[in-house]
């Protein structure tokens, strides 16, 4: 007997039903393997692979990957009519998929095949988690572990966590599980980037949990979203300020999300709307340090510094910013 079919097996999936979405945007040369990943899953699902308008040929590699599957999965692949970006790709795929919980799985990435039964074994034992991420095995292009066990969080993450840890981190967009009413119940993600926006959402309204194991390979690249945002490539201002305008952006689109959501969201707890507010207040606090230093004289440094250093989760990030006071601005950027 398959382990598919084996009714030994935990009951997880009968109460919660899983749609993969395998997520693309030009990765024509990886979008098999991550297909053929999502087909090895140990419990059945709706996979629905979708190409983000890509033009490269990564839908005609896709639908290639599925010709003549016969299995307990049910597959299907599509394209948006037009480039929609990460976030109007997620909202688009959350109107049309069936799953209670939408597992991401990225075109260039490599779900284990227990990645989506141990996901949705974490959401039946802590039935108020709204996010479950893991860790990850990071995998070169060529598809070699080139770090194990990375990019991990604590098993359980609240408001009071991300607004105490001051690294602004957030479970890998990645590697989630998602609670579709996460996206559906609540207004439209909005920007480029997701994870943060999603994490942030699911401290809102239950629980944010993160397993230890991986149960992902992580492809790194050139292309990777994470990289574009924080692009090191070269150590110069040009750099610099490349990175702290996007980064700018995106801190204001989450400080904007939670606002949105906590409209929203007329009967939660007055204490966790609070907090949602004193989180959107810390990414615009971030955002306003970080554009000072590019654009404003030195002399409008110091108030968002020094709310910056009020601010528990910002101090450290605050007075390393204080010693830039002291350098050219020419010189940022080369450490």
């Amino acid at each position: 007997m398959s382990d598919l079919a084996d009714p030994s097996r935990s009951a997880t999936t009968a109460s919660t039903t899983a749609t993969l979405l395998v997520i693309a945007y030009r990765m024509r040369d990886t979008i098999a393997e991550s297909i053929a990943s999502a087909l090895a899953q140990t419990v059945v699902c709706e996979i629905i692979v979708s190409d983000d308008c890509s033009g490269d040929g990564t839908i005609e590699a896709a639908q290639a990957a599925i010709a003549g599957y016969v299995g307990p999965h049910t597959i299907s692949v599509r394209s948006t009519p037009s480039n929609l970006g990460l976030c109007g790709h997620l909202n688009d795929l959350a109107q049309i998929a069936h799953g209670d919980v939408l597992v991401f799985l990225a075109g260039d990435d490599v779900a284990y095949p227990q990645r989506v039964e141990r996901l949705l074994a974490e959401m039946a034992a802590h039935p108020d988690a709204m996010v479950v991420g893991s860790s990850v095995d990071d995998i070169d292009p060529a598809g070699r572990v080139i770090a194990t066990r990375a990019r991990g969080l604590p098993a359980l993450l609240d408001q009071r966590w991300f607004l105490r840890r001051g690294k602004l981190l957030c479970v890998l967009g990645a590697s989630m599980a998602v609670r579709r009413s996460l996206i559906v119940d609540l207004p439209p993600l909005q920007g480029m980037v997701e994870d943060t926006m999603l994490t942030l959402r699911a401290a809102l309204l239950g629980e944010c949990r993160c397993v230890a194991e991986p149960l992902l390979g992580y492809r790194r690249h050139e292309n990777n979203l994470n990289d574009f945002m924080n692009d090191r490539s070269e150590k110069n201002f040009a750099t610099y300020e490349r990175r702290t305008r996007r980064l700018v952006t995106m801190y204001r689109n989450i400080a904007a999300d939670q606002e949105r959501c906590v409209a929203a969201s007329a009967d939660l707890a007055e204490e966790r709307k609070r907090l949602a507010l004193e989180l959107a207040n810390m990414y615009r606090l971030e955002a306003d340090m970080r554009e000072a230093l590019i654009d404003k004289p030195r002399s409008q440094w110091l108030q968002p510094l020094w709310r910056g250093l009020k601010h528990p989760g910002l101090r450290r990030k605050s007075a390393e910013r204080a010693l830039k006071l002291l350098l050219p601005r020419r010189w940022f950027g080369r450490s």
